[in-house]
């Protein structure tokens, strides 16, 4: 048997380094005042197509649906945010001294997509929302967050991108502009391009074929359309990134695969030897809660995928330390020894000594062989005469050294 295509199992050879960074990212999330939340892996499906966007390319193509047994269409989780937003809605969070502030930890979100390093069927994001928000200085927060994990973890060469894809007001304008532009190259275009032509040409932008690419190159710029509100929002944080110290370009390609964003979008881009791509996107969906039938609330956040990061972090050399080596293996010889000693590990796992105990049945001999396979600090060599003695005799695997102890002060010496 093997795993489903585009999955992949962590091993305990590589949960260490997933949970290095779930600390980390736990941790800084704390200094900035965000609380963990969980939502559920499956939603209603009409969830994603008014969060979303039914001409996005995630619910056109990418959406793992079914019904289930009372014929409820029901989606497995394609991203993070309209999770999050129908959660903070139904628990009437709104109700609380906004903002809000949250953040999803290994978050499963599945896209039927073509398989990529860093990017799996399913995939686990990092993410975070805030909620009653509407000043800019919000946007540069959850940035400079993000960069704070990522220099953290030891990721290189990271580079931020920022855009302003406008609002309601003055994003219609654009769009005129924008079918105009495309008018004329109408037949270049893919077929689903062609299908977003009237409804949404913003999507356009996000095409990943590249005859549509090639079309877009020389589109009109949404910057050129913003509406005074748009602007003086956009302005406000280039001013706060520079503040903080966080180095940026105005990239104004950037529109983001998801319908529900207004003004502020972002990608952080990471170039290593072998990797060069987005590590983390985000943006501002200021209309996302009323589209969800809620109050109109603002909203701005991000998503990393874990999976990704992990990667980038290992090809910039990033150093997670390696996980903690057990301080001692118990090596009984004889039954009444075997009984001792299951109790002695017990007693010192209490204590907060990592030990371990043979379960196998090995001989006195396997049992050191398998010891220093472990990378064992220390062997605590368990027979009649230790036991007669109410003592262990401790081996040093690195020196060789031995001491008998009694049983009472084992947990001190190994704690050492």
């Amino acid at each position: 048997m093997q795993a489903p295509k585009g999955t992949k199992d962590v091993t305990p050879k590589e949960s260490y380094k997933w949970q290095y960074i779930e600390a980390l990212a736990r941790e800084i999330c704390e200094h900035y005042g965000f609380r963990e939340v969980r939502t559920p892996v499956i939603e209603h499906t009409e969830l994603f197509l008014r969060g979303v966007g039914d001409t996005t390319d995630i619910v056109q193509k990418e959406m793992y649906t079914f019904n289930d047994r009372g014929g409820r269409s029901i989606t497995l989780k394609p991203e993070g945010t309209a999770g999050a937003a129908r959660m903070f809605l139904e628990n009437g969070l709104f109700n609380d001294a906004q903002p809000t502030k949250m953040y999803y930890l290994n978050c499963p979100v599945f896209r039927y997509d073509k398989p990529q390093a860093g990017r799996l069927r399913e995939h686990h994001q990092f993410g975070v929302e805030v909620y009653g928000a509407p000043r800019a200085s919000a946007d540069a927060e959850c940035i400079r967050l993000a960069m704070a994990l990522l220099t953290r973890v030891g990721v290189q060469n990271l580079a931020v991108h920022i855009n302003s894809i406008g609002c309601p007001k003055c994003r219609p304008a654009y769009n005129d502009a924008l079918r105009e532009y495309l008018r004329g190259r109408y037949g270049e275009l893919c077929e689903v391009c062609k299908s977003r032509f009237e409804k949404n040409p913003l999507r356009i932008l996000d095409c990943k074929e590249e005859k549509c690419k090639a079309v877009c190159a020389g589109a009109p710029t949404i910057l050129d359309c913003l509406c005074e509100e748009c602007e003086a929002h956009f302005a406000e944080l280039q001013g706060c990134l520079t503040g903080v110290g966080v180095a940026y370009t105005v990239d104004p390609f950037i529109v983001r695969g998801l319908d529900y964003y207004t003004k502020t979008v972002f990608e952080i881009i990471a170039e290593c030897e072998g990797y060069a791509g987005t590590v983390c996107g985000g943006g501002r969906y200021d209309g996302l809660m009323a589209e969800l039938g809620g109050p109109s609330l603002p909203g701005v956040g991000f998503g990393m995928g874990m999976e990704r990061l992990l990667l980038v972090a290992e090809l910039s050399g990033a150093q997670i330390p390696a996980p903690r080596r057990t301080d001692v293996y118990i090596a009984a010889l004889g039954e009444a020894a075997r009984a001792a000693g299951f109790a002695l590990a017990d007693e010192l796992r209490g204590q907060g000594v990592i030990t371990e105990f043979d379960h196998v049945g090995r001989s006195f001999k396997a049992q050191f062989k398998y010891a220093d396979k472990l990378g064992t600090r220390y062997v605590a060599i368990l027979g009649e005469d230790e036991l007669a003695k109410g003592c262990a005799k401790l081996k040093d695997m690195a020196t060789g050294e031995e001491q008998m102890l009694p049983l009472p002060a084992l947990a001190s010496v190994l704690k050492d």
